[in-house]
């Protein structure tokens, strides 16, 4: 069994999409338009086959953003690079880029080497190697 996708409800479909497409190298389908409902989509491929799927209706309530609370329900989405040096990597060019990082490069004390960032729309991200 595997995950197939997650789905991220947005504010900025493009803004999220181009996140995605440049830091972590997703390919994007053709934009989903439904009218009626007010539903956009994007499914974005990531070269292990998992998906993140983006979308916007027009009827989802936007909540405030607050990094420091959190909340039940999914917490994170986290991507394996494969190595210490492209974990660093990757923070540093997020950080050039005005990303925002909360914490790392680091250490856990669970042994995994990460570091968490916020996308565009405020979710976390790991970046793990």
């Amino acid at each position: 069994m595997k995950i197939e996708h997650i789905a991220i409800w947005c504010e900025d479909l493009e803004k999220m999409k181009s996140f995605y497409q440049t830091f972590f190298n997703a390919e994007s389908n053709n934009k989903y338009e439904n009218p009626k409902k007010g539903f956009s989509s994007y499914f974005l491929s990531l070269s292990k086959g998992a998906r993140i799927e983006l979308m916007k209706m027009d009827s989802v309530e936007i909540l405030p953003k607050n990094v420091q609370k959190q909340f039940t329900g999914m917490a994170h989405v986290a991507f394996s690079l494969g190595s210490v040096e492209k974990v660093d990597q990757l923070t540093e060019s997020l950080a050039s880029n005005g990303i925002e990082i909360i914490s790392g490069p680091r250490w856990t004390g669970d042994r995994y080497y990460e570091s968490e960032i916020l996308d565009p729309e405020g979710n976390r991200v790991e970046i793990t190697a």
